[in-house]
């Protein structure tokens, strides 16, 4: 019996196409995490200032609803307080930017972006090691999406 072998970014792109909309949502926000977990140190100021630059006022308010939460000053639902806050943010800066990388990822989504661009945009920052672990999360989501939850 011949075996088939694939790259972890292939078969990631496979599962997406396989999915329902909920399971691919949940795909795409795993792949979004995984590259703000890869983005360098220095480069994170400028990735978080494009994301947010992208959201609507609803989105900025939520966002601003999470600055609350951490006691960081009184939090202002527009773009400049959210610029100027995130260096204070410290370890938690990360988790800011996939917040708004998130939000972003859903208006694009709700927007008609398919999923095969923003893999295309994503995937291929990404380490090797890194695609290998997305992939297994994607095989459990489809098999979570196939075993009759509803979509």
């Amino acid at each position: 019996m011949p075996l088939c072998f694939i790259e972890p970014q292939e078969a990631i792109r496979v599962m997406a196409d396989s999915l329902g909309r909920e399971a691919r949502r949940q795909l795409l926000g795993e792949v979004v995490h995984a590259w703000v977990d890869e983005i360098p140190e220095d480069e994170l100021e400028v990735h978080y200032a494009k994301a947010v630059e992208d959201l609507d006022d609803d989105d900025l308010s939520m966002l601003a609803a999470w600055h609350a939460s951490l006691d960081v000053g009184r939090p202002i639902a527009n773009k400049e307080y959210l610029l100027r806050a995130f260096p204070s943010l410290g370890e938690l800066r990360r988790e800011a930017l996939k917040i708004a990388a998130g939000f972003r990822g859903e208006e694009a989504f709700d927007a008609g972006v398919s999923e095969e661009q923003a893999l295309d945009t994503v995937l291929p920052w990404l380490s090797h090691e890194r695609m290998s672990q997305l992939a297994r999360e994607a095989v459990e989501l489809y098999c979570w999406d196939r075993l009759g939850t509803p979509n």
